[in-house]
């Protein structure tokens, strides 16, 4: 329809350089245009949450991601069956005051499709990774930010589409070593299964 608009705007007047230019300038961002208007909504929504409300200078927190898969999509297990699988994947940035030290992922569910003659180990509806995080000793009381991204490889029953990933933030509020902790998110933890 856009080339049938053009053609009709120029019509069989012979352009010059510089209208050709303009014209095939104008149809490019006509297209672009067009087509980032049909954008793919997120397949997941990824948050990270404490174990407890705060940390104290020195110590080990546990952390965990929460991600939820559309329904109606799955995503590879972080150990995908085939090799040419892109795994999911969690990748937070350290800082001076946090430090990753493992991160833990749960199986994945294994599933038949129409597209591969094995099961295939996927993760669908809520997602939930475990990481252990260090604090530094010696850090003073505040709220320190750690970010990273959760990347993955969305699929539905037909077809998978290009590998994306979603940023994920967690303020890691630590205090003085007195203040004491309070457990939070316990149903959560205690849904965490890893390998």
């Amino acid at each position: 329809m856009k080339t049938a608009i053009f053609n009709r705007m120029i019509g069989e007047v012979p352009l010059n350089p510089i209208r050709r230019i303009f014209w095939s300038c104008t149809l490019a961002c006509w297209t672009v245009t067009g087509m980032a208007a049909v954008k793919t909504p997120p397949v997941v929504e990824a948050s990270a949450v404490l174990e407890t409300d705060a940390a104290h200078s020195g110590s080990t927190v546990q952390a965990a991601l929460v991600a939820k898969i559309a329904s109606g999509y799955h995503i590879n297990d972080h150990k995908p069956s085939h090799d040419y699988l892109i795994p999911s994947e969690l990748k937070l940035d350290p800082n001076p005051q946090v430090a990753v030290q493992e991160i833990n992922y749960p199986p994945g569910t294994p599933i038949k499709f129409e597209f591969d003659d094995a099961k295939l180990s996927v993760y669908e509806g809520t997602l939930i990774i475990r990481a252990g995080l260090k604090i530094a000793a010696g850090t003073k009381p505040g709220d320190y930010t750690l970010k990273g991204k959760f990347a993955y490889q969305a699929c539905n029953d037909r077809a998978c589409f290009p590998p994306t990933s979603v940023p994920v933030q967690l303020v890691v509020k630590v205090v003085g070593a007195s203040v004491p902790l309070k457990r939070v998110h316990e149903d959560l933890f205690k849904r965490v299964k890893v390998e």
